[in-house]
């Protein structure tokens, strides 16, 4: 039990801290509370959020309790991005929408009727301005420069904004709400997570034990998995889209995604590791990846057809054998349209922005001819062709 707990785990402090909640949790024959704090900062999660989302799971089949906290106050004052700003606030209305449409997402891996989800505004809304004040009095401003991306921009002279030294300690004090027991994130949370152990212990609280998981990159293999990168694999996505996405991956990328990805058997994995080792080729996994991915949050039957889709569509060269998506002419209210406001309407996915990159790094074809001027007309023909980056295929109709 305790190795697969363990397993992928990047940090767990202190090193016996499962071990030793693992034992309380026995001897006071009762659940262990596990926390997962997150901002509703976009509306979508994907299987880089998994990664921390499925080894709480594994706590909650062993009978333990997960408690998701959704940050509906702090995404309000806008918490510090690991950048070099922070990042905007966001409005009541957004928080709520985003928090619904995180919480239906959570039943894609964990079990969200057995969960305890609270916001953290039914706490940090309610405290006087004294108390505010005595809680920061608990918490140095040498402790907080010990956060990485504090100190760096401390020393670049890069303005850092007291909201953002306040939010590693309102994340803090909601571990103190909750009566935490181990609190899991990404290791970008590690600082954030251990100003929960420092709070509780202030509060004559046993601290908290942290577990941070890796940080998966992103289909471009070098930044994390970020929707603002627009690098990810969706929980929500289609199949198809889950498919070509796995198999877009560089082959640098292919051992994370077996291990923090995949649900393979610890066997499986080492199997795969192996056989990659040997020279077998890195599509023939990734395709093995990209079906199991998609049997995780879709089912074994929509992994077969994605595969099926996959060889046909995207394994012929011959553009003309594509299969075009058909789109309605009379969707569109003019006859001639720019060609970024046309590909922004057929892939809605995509900032208007990342559509212009798209254009201008040669990523769209108007049958079968390249276009990379972003602000070029287009007139709206029947059976006009459009092919939008490597995955996506339409047809006027």
């Amino acid at each position: 039990m305790i190795s697969t707990l363990k397993e992928n785990a990047a940090i767990i402090l202190p090193e016996n801290g499962l071990e030793q909640k693992l034992k309380l949790a026995e001897e006071e024959n009762r659940k262990l509370i596990i926390k997962l704090g997150f901002d509703p900062t976009a509306p979508d999660l994907h299987i880089g959020h998994a990664v921390v989302l499925k080894k709480l799971k594994q706590f909650q089949d062993l009978g333990h309790q997960i408690v998701i906290v959704v940050g509906s106050f702090t995404a309000r004052i806008g918490d510090p991005t690991g950048k070099n700003k922070a990042r905007k606030p966001l409005s009541f209305e957004e928080v709520e929408h985003n928090s619904q449409t995180y919480i239906n997402q959570l039943s894609k891996v964990i079990d969200v009727e057995k969960t305890r989800i609270v916001f953290n505004s039914d706490w940090l809304d309610l405290l006087s301005f004294p108390e505010v004040i005595g809680l920061l009095s608990k918490v140095t401003v040498a402790q907080l420069m010990h956060r990485n991306d504090f100190s760096k921009r401390f020393t670049e002279n890069t303005p850092i904004a007291m909201h953002e030294l306040v939010y590693p300690i309102l994340q803090g004090f909601d571990s103190v709400q909750i009566e935490c027991d181990i609190e899991m994130g990404g290791t970008d949370q590690l600082f954030n997570c251990t100003m929960g152990r420092q709070l509780q212990e202030v509060h004559q609280m046993t601290a908290q034990t942290v577990m941070c998981m890796p940080l998966l990159k992103g289909l471009d293999g070098k930044e994390k998995m970020s929707k603002s990168l627009n690098n990810t694999i969706g929980l929500t996505d289609e199949p198809n889209e889950m498919f070509g996405k796995t198999m877009s991956i560089p082959d640098s990328l292919i051992e994370e995604f077996i291990d923090l990805a995949s649900d393979f058997l610890i066997e499986e994995k080492a199997a795969l590791k192996l056989k990659l080792e040997n020279g077998e080729n890195p599509m023939n996994i990734k395709k093995l990846i990209a079906k199991n991915i998609i049997a995780q949050y879709h089912n074994e039957t929509a992994a077969e057809l994605a595969e099926k889709f996959f060889s046909s569509q995207f394994q012929s060269k011959n553009m003309e054998e594509k299969a075009y998506e058909p789109v309605a002419l009379n969707l569109f209210q003019n006859e001639r349209i720019t060609l970024t406001e046309l590909c922004s309407q057929l892939r809605n996915d995509l900032s208007k922005s990342a559509v212009r990159r798209l254009i201008q790094n040669g990523g769209i074809q108007i049958n079968t001819i390249k276009i990379m001027n972003p602000d070029e007309e287009i007139e709206l023909l029947a059976e006009t062709k459009i092919k939008i980056g490597k995955r996506s295929f339409f047809e006027l109709v």
